[in-house]
């Protein structure tokens, strides 16, 4: 194992030895490629794939990932390969038609594809991201899936709260994270940025955007929080971080009893996706602001 032994270290102590070993043993696997079939697009699918079971047209292949990302399909926009735990992102958001909704760290485009899809390309999607060449590599995401209900930012999240506060219905927040659930034992360059510092320094920068995030929120609106990442200071310590700060701001709780890798953890009401071969670990909080009336101090 040549993952980075402050990362091992941390997991076993987060999560107990047996989760941590089960964790460790997929990062040695080969992973399921996986796809969404997108409806905002017409055409041939795939002949290959399994459902996903609990979410709606999301297929996972073994050992066929050239076939999918190579497929006429995906370069015509009718599917878009996604992991299905970000899929939960946006299952838990739940955006409607004819609603304002914000992404706030968006590049590449998947989830706010999915949500354009899912409010059949109405109301509108405000899409941010800081980076030029995630912004620009998500416009031609969006373009190529025919997501017509999203404007395109480039911009810091974190300077949104005051620019557009209490505007948007919905508000997604898959925070630049740590990206933990991405390391692959025996590929160095997925792991290489990762040390303690650097966790404690995009801790930072997720209580920034969190903070920015609700304050884009609309009262009675529903906020997602989510990251690839496994440690605490990064998911549920952020959610604590802007529940101690923000009087109005409130859980709503998340179950997804169908699928067995969706665990609860340190926070009553949100959900830990534990890897496996299909999924990748995931953390997912969904808050609400509540209105000025139903606060008590």
């Amino acid at each position: 194992m040549d993952l980075p032994t402050a990362f091992v270290a941390r997991l076993a102590s987060e999560y107990g030895d047996d989760d941590a070993r089960a964790v460790l043993a997929t990062m040695q696997a080969s992973k399921r490629t996986s796809y969404w079939v997108n409806p905002l697009r017409e055409g041939e699918v795939p002949a290959i794939g399994d459902p996903v079971p609990g979410l709606d047209q999301v297929y996972s292949v073994a050992d066929a990932r050239e076939a999918v990302v190579r497929h006429p399909a995906a370069t015509t926009g009718r599917i878009y390969v996604v992991n299905p735990s970000s899929v939960l992102a946006v299952t838990a958001l739940d955006p409607q038609p004819g609603e304002a909704v914000l992404d706030l760290a968006a590049a590449p485009g998947g989830k706010t594809l999915i949500a354009a899809a899912r409010m059949r390309n109405t109301g509108t999607i405000t899409a941010v991201d800081a980076i030029k060449s995630r912004y620009y590599r998500m416009r031609a995401n969006l373009e190529r899936c025919g997501a017509t209900n999203v404007h395109c930012w480039l911009d810091d999240g974190r300077n949104l709260g005051r620019r557009m506060p209490k505007m948007f219905d919905r508000v997604l927040l898959d925070a630049p994270c740590s990206s933990e659930a991405r390391f692959r034992a025996g590929t160095p360059g997925t792991f290489s940025h990762w040390s303690p510092r650097k966790v404690r320094e995009t801790t930072r920068k997720q209580r920034g955007l969190i903070r920015a995030a609700f304050a884009c929120l609309k009262p009675g609106g529903t906020l997602v929080y989510c990251t690839c990442s496994f440690g605490r200071k990064e998911n549920e310590g952020i959610v604590e971080y802007l529940i101690k700060r923000e009087p109005t701001a409130r859980i709503v709780p998340l179950a997804w009893p169908e699928l067995t890798v969706a665990r609860a953890c340190g926070i009553d009401g949100t959900v830990r996706i534990h890897p496996d071969a299909t999924f990748d670990g995931f953390y997912v909080a969904r808050l609400t602001k509540l209105l000025g009336r139903d606060v008590v101090q």
